[in-house]
């Protein structure tokens, strides 16, 4: 039995990983989880499009840079936007890398490449409220350094980045102790004056709509972030129609057309395919098309609502479908020996205290792959707790009297097993599954971080761009099917008890 699970399980994650990965002719583009990268990876894809035998696959907000670079260096994406700062300080881990040339030595050892200047330098600064900035004389960063009093909010990839906030304190002296938060929420951190100081992108859109203070980098720590394409060497030879029509984007987006463009998707709610589409088209800077501004029941009941719905069922029916296949025999296996019994929860309970977010880089990293398989895999080990756990308090539930009984009538273990102890721990055991089914369905929106799809990809979108109206569009369906899953095991157990009522 534990075998046929085992080989179960081997086809499930095998299938679910084969269906996530597009043919060879499709061409596979990745962005990182804010504003502007969702932007240019449509832009890269619309360009692409034409050109191609299948359209493009666009896998948006996968995460920050060590996930997006890992999809791309494990062959899930071909290409992505990125930015030359962090090429080299980041991925090239500081060596002397300060020209396009340099990089792409640096980088072809690992199959890849650096090509195709965008037009624009979105570099990292530090912002306060330009009250602030007024009243304290505020103008360097040199000057904040002066005010350690002052409360600063940095994003998390900024935190740990090798050119982001540990290098920057040694350089001005800075004491203060930032905490750390998502990009997108930071700007309503610092506006509802919760913070004072945060770590923006040059080409955001909301630093002049909220009157925030970019302080001047008076000690040149940052390097420029020059916006490139990071893609795999094998692209132009396998897509060459393609990379050519890539090519001809080289220039063509400056700062004002960027920030104007980041407007649109934050102030303005406009879907950043559409974006894309007007620029291309030649109306990207500014314009305005009839999709202003969607409502919340345009987001809601958008028409990518039953892909995703889909997408989540799949992510929880298999993961949960796979842990019923392995926890339930091997809780019954080890059922009779205390020792190993204990051994294996305490195991199983190790895995629900990992960090979901940590458990997936973790994955990726083993496995070369995001997507469907590393959110697979994560989601039936934070679902085999629940049924190992209910399953092995089921069974020892269940009467030493009837236990007895069925000897006395002269079951082997496996009978007494198969028509004693599995049907009486039934109940206990099917309490687990439904915990198990309701973890999966929440912990399943996290799986939108590494492209798997989901109801997540509406939060995590609604993140990056701090919309409230997004992030509910994702979060009330998921609601709905963790109600729902729960109707249902209502049924089933209300339908046991007539059962055994009757019997």
């Amino acid at each position: 039995m534990l075998r046929a699970a085992l080989l179960l399980l081997a086809m499930a994650w095998l299938g679910a990983a084969a269906s996530a990965q597009p043919g060879d002719g499709a061409l596979r583009v990745g962005s990182k989880r804010f504003t502007e990268s969702y932007i240019l990876a449509e832009l890269l894809a619309q360009t692409a499009a034409p050109h191609t035998a299948s359209p493009p696959v666009v896998r948006q907000g996968l995460g920050n840079t060590a996930i997006v670079y890992e999809a791309l260096r494990s062959g899930a994406i071909d290409l992505y936007a990125e930015y030359t700062g962090t090429i080299a300080l980041e991925i090239l881990k500081g060596s002397p890398a300060d020209t396009r040339e340099a990089m792409n030595a640096a980088l072809a050892p690992m199959g890849l490449g650096v090509a195709i200047p965008l037009g624009f330098n979105d570099g990292y600064a530090l912002a306060v409220r330009a009250a602030d900035a007024e009243r304290l004389g505020l103008r360097t960063l040199s000057d904040l350094a002066k005010h350690p009093e002052l409360k600063l909010g940095l994003s998390n990839e900024f935190l740990g980045r090798a050119d982001g906030w540990k290098g920057l304190a040694a350089r001005y002296g800075f004491t203060q102790v930032p905490i750390g938060l998502d990009h997108g929420l930071a700007y309503e951190a610092v506006a509802a004056k919760q913070i004072d100081a945060i770590d923006i992108y040059t080409t955001d859109a909301k630093i002049e709509h909220l009157g925030l203070r970019v302080l001047e980098d008076d000690k040149k720590y940052f390097p420029r972030y020059d916006a490139v394409v990071l893609y795999r060497l094998d692209l132009p030879a396998r897509l060459p129609k393609a990379w050519a029509a890539l090519r001809a984007l080289e220039g063509r987006i400056d700062e004002h057309a960027m920030i104007a463009m980041n407007a649109r998707a934050e102030l303005q709610s406009v879907p950043f395919d559409a974006i894309a589409r007007d620029f291309l088209a030649g109306t990207g800077k500014g314009a305005k098309t009839q999709e202003t501004r969607r409502g919340f029941s345009a987001k809601l009941f958008g028409p990518d609502l039953w892909q995703l719905a889909r997408q989540h069922l799949v992510l929880v029916a298999v993961s949960v479908g796979v842990a019923i296949l392995i926890g339930v025999p091997l809780a019954i296996l080890v059922f009779p020996h205390v020792r190993l019994r204990a051994l294996v929860l305490g195991f199983a309970s190790l895995l629900q205290t990992v960090p979901s977010l940590a458990l997936l880089a973790v994955l990726i990293s083993m496995l070369g792959a995001i997507g469907a398989l590393p959110a697979l895999i994560a989601l039936t080990l934070y679902s085999l707790l629940p049924i190992m756990r209910n399953t092995v308090t089921g069974l020892a539930e269940v009467p030493n009297g009837l236990r007895l009984a069925g000897t006395a009538l002269g079951m082997t273990p496996p009978q007494s097993l198969r028509l004693v102890l599995l049907p009486l721990a039934l109940p206990t055991l099917l309490a687990g599954v439904r915990t198990a089914t309701a973890i999966a369905i929440g912990t399943a929106t996290i799986a939108a971080f590494i492209g798997a799809g989901g109801f997540g990809e509406r939060i995590v979108t609604g993140l990056a761009l701090n919309d409230r109206e997004l992030l509910l569009a994702g979060a009330l369906p998921a609601a709905a099917l963790a109600l729902l899953s729960e109707g249902i095991f209502e049924l089933i157990e209300l339908a046991m008890r007539r059962r055994r009522r009757k019997g």
